[in-house]
């Protein structure tokens, strides 16, 4: 990657799971590179909600490689996902036609709720399913399955913890981290950050920030969304033999049942 710049530039890599994140820094400038980035990061830019793309490279070896405006800024805290800004943002993403109709054209269809119970299942072993808590919670998404379905799709982000929204030092608000985007409910999105950030007191005022009522229907979904989200958290972290995490996911699906 180093040959796509002039000898001023350095190249350090950017951490995460992947190894296919780096920045390229100079006296004046930082850049965001990323190899293989999927093409819906050009409307995500487009649309505000990531930092500004400024080039993409096709590489001789078939890769492309994207760069993006590397900000000054930080990462939220917990306590700051309670600002309107988070709503108003993840409605503006939820809301958006050009993000659908860019993820329908690259091959996404509606992660419904029983591919959704699919995949619970799929990462759910034995030794799991010897846990009460676990059992019940499996149990809760296999009887409420039915009852979840929802007509309205959108983008939704998957994964909206704090880690994930940066505030640039001249105030733009943006949500990055893109890989495990989906076309679904935004219940699926709407119920982590609530659950896991917001008091419950405060959900109607979130609610209405967003733009739509607390109803039966919609506490349902949140809590299939985020029992699910939790499960599959559980199951992650056990096969990474993390047994400290297990427990505490564990620990949080108990005050569900």
């Amino acid at each position: 990657m180093k040959h796509l710049f002039e000898h001023n530039w350095e190249i350090i890599p950017a951490g995460g799971a992947t190894g296919e994140a780096f920045f390229a820094c100079n006296e004046r400038e930082k850049l965001f590179l990323k190899r293989n980035s999927s093409p819906f990061l050009a409307v995500l830019s487009a649309e505000g909600i990531v930092p500004k793309l400024i080039w993409t490279k096709r590489m001789e070896n078939g890769d492309v490689i994207t760069a993006q405006e590397c900000l000054n800024g930080r990462e939220f805290k917990p306590q700051d996902m309670t600002h309107s800004r988070v709503a108003k943002l993840l409605k503006k993403i939820h809301a958006s036609r050009a993000l659908l109709t860019m993820l329908s054209r690259l091959g996404k269809t509606p992660y419904k709720p029983e591919m959704i119970l699919s995949d619970v299942v799929a990462v759910v072993d034995g030794d799991l399913l010897s846990n009460e808590i676990v059992q019940s919670s499996l149990q809760f998404l296999q009887t409420e399955k039915s009852n979840v379905h929802h007509d309205t799709w959108t983008v939704c982000h998957g994964d909206v913890n704090h880690n994930n929204w940066l505030l640039s030092d001249d105030g733009e608000l943006y949500l990055i981290d893109w890989d495990g985007a989906a076309i679904a409910d935004p219940a699926l999105d709407i119920g982590p950050l609530l659950y896991f950030y917001i008091p419950r007191t405060d959900w109607p005022k979130w609610l209405e920030q967003y733009g739509i009522d607390m109803t039966d229907n919609l506490l349902l979904r949140m809590k299939w969304y985020v029992i699910a989200h939790t499960m599959l958290s559980v199951g992650w972290h056990k096969s990474k033999n993390r047994i400290q995490e297990v427990k505490f996911w564990i620990g949080y699906l108990e005050k569900f049942i």
